[in-house]
């Protein structure tokens, strides 16, 4: 069994580099070389937490090797028919490829979604040589490199990916030859357990939230109203930051499907065949919520108004309504592939007229894609920066292996085991929601009923003709 250093920093080799290894044998394994790896979608201050890390360790003579497109080439790597090849899978990086980056767009090592654990849905497959080969590909390739410690930056599916790739190594690669993995965790979608907030979220919100109040002098000045769709696949931190800084009239997340918005759904898990009942999003209450809505402003001579929706509440559609719907590498639905801003204006314009025999000009858009590599935020930039100097901490001040890079406060760092993180029965990430009650869920609904525009005056409200759809 290996033993740890108890010093809160490992003693240094004669080349001034801390040793990152436990002692075994009386030896102990420093650290010459780590990799970064990148996995899913674009967030702002991409390149702050890549040139934190990779400065960290090149201060102390550490090469740092920045791998291209996430576990891409990783997960196929064969050190014959499929080497990896420097400068066209990873690049060594120097000083000059991160000098003055914190501040810039997208992502210098490219990303990708790929799903190396896709096989993996229990445990015991962890055991099974078929449904470990690209983890075990993985290992290899880092190995053949000679890559002693792996940097991984991604949302909770690359925290489950990296957790595999721990777990396989305790499990089938001897102590001395395993690569120690901490993570970053990243996503604009804030819904990260473990931290309050994950690096790019504030850009996306302000990004959103300014285009969201343009919609919203579109509407002031047609008299008319947008459903926005927002990111924000679980949870609702995202469209909720979005509706509060852009004035939104209403926002509905996954949070909020419950009571009449929610309906009971009996569902088989195909894995298990345990049998559960869900709660799912009723499209007909959701809709006359909004007509709701829409009736109340005009009692107060406000004839406008943007409805916020988070993506994620297409997940929540009864299965007869996501049944065929494209899904993506992690068996999560396209939802850009499905338009539900599209079919929330549909229903609420022919909800609208039905109620009040009138014509109600009602438009949709998507919303998030434009923020994922917009400039970022100077709050993203010192967030993403210390969480790239938590990664070398963590490695080598704190010796740790399979850690999550954490923050609270003053941007003070803490470190979270992958099994605080990790449900050890599924294996899969537990995803942070907003607390229904809690002060941010209360502070949209307050804002909510604030957000018109009282004037002495107003232009009134603009009827759409009857014999013709209200133009686009």
């Amino acid at each position: 069994m290996a033993i740890l250093l108890e010093t809160s920093r490992a003693p240094a080799g004669e080349d001034g580099n801390p040793a990152l290894e436990s002692l075994e044998f009386g030896v102990a394994k420093r650290v010459k070389r780590v990799a970064i790896v990148f996995s899913g979608g674009p967030a702002p201050a991409a390149n702050a937490v890549i040139a934190a890390v990779t400065t960290s360790f090149l201060e102390v003579g550490i090469e740092v090797l920045g791998i291209f497109h996430g576990y891409t080439n990783l997960q196929d790597y064969d050190p014959v028919s499929h080497p990896m090849v420097a400068l066209e899978h990873f690049r060594s990086l120097a000083p000059a490829d991160i000098r003055g980056i914190r501040n810039t767009r997208g992502i210098i090592i490219g990303t990708a979604r790929v799903n190396p654990g896709a096989p993996i849905v229990t445990p015991s497959d962890l055991f099974n040589p078929e449904k470990t080969e690209r983890l075990a590909r993985i290992h290899h390739a880092l190995a053949d490199l000679g890559v002693d410690a792996l940097i991984s930056i991604g949302g909770d599916d690359t925290l489950k990916t990296a957790n595999y790739l721990y777990q396989y190594q305790l499990h089938h690669v001897a102590q001395e030859n395993r690569v120690r993995i901490v993570h970053l965790p990243k996503t604009i979608d804030n819904d990260y357990r473990g931290i309050d907030f994950t690096f790019g979220f504030f850009t996306a919100v302000d990004v959103m939230a300014k285009e969201l109040l343009n919609l919203r002098a579109d509407c002031i000045a047609t008299s008319s109203y947008f459903m926005v769709e927002t990111m924000g696949r679980k949870a609702g931190w995202l469209s909720y930051g979005v509706a509060i800084a852009g004035e939104a009239s209403m926002v509905v997340s996954t949070e909020d499907v419950q009571g009449d918005l929610a309906i009971e759904e009996a569902r088989v898990d195909p894995v298990t065949g345990e049998k559960t009942v869900e709660l799912r999003l009723s499209i007909t209450a959701l809709v006359d919520r909004i007509v709701d809505l829409m009736l109340e402003r005009e009692r107060r001579d406000q004839y406008y108004g943007t409805v916020v929706l988070a993506e994620g509440l297409a997940e929540l559609l009864p299965q007869n309504a996501s049944a065929g719907l494209p899904r993506d590498e992690h068996g999560h639905i396209r939802l850009a592939a499905f338009d539900l801003a599209k079919l929330a204006c549909d229903r609420v314009q022919a909800r609208y007229e039905e109620r009040t025999g009138r014509r109600k000009k009602v438009r949709h858009i998507q919303l998030g894609y434009e923020s994922r590599c917009a400039p970022p935020h100077a709050f993203d930039v010192m967030l993403a920066s210390q969480l790239g100097i938590g990664a070398y901490r963590a490695l080598i001040e704190e010796q740790l292996d399979g850690h999550m890079v954490s923050v609270s406060g003053q941007l003070d760092l803490h470190y979270i085991e992958f099994s605080k993180l990790i449900n050890a029965k599924t294996l899969r990430t537990d995803v942070r929601l907003i607390p229904s009650g809690s002060d941010f869920h209360r502070l949209a609904r307050f804002l909510e009923a604030q957000s018109g525009r009282f004037h002495a005056w107003s232009p009134g409200q603009r009827f759409e003709p009857e014999s013709e759809k209200p133009s686009e």
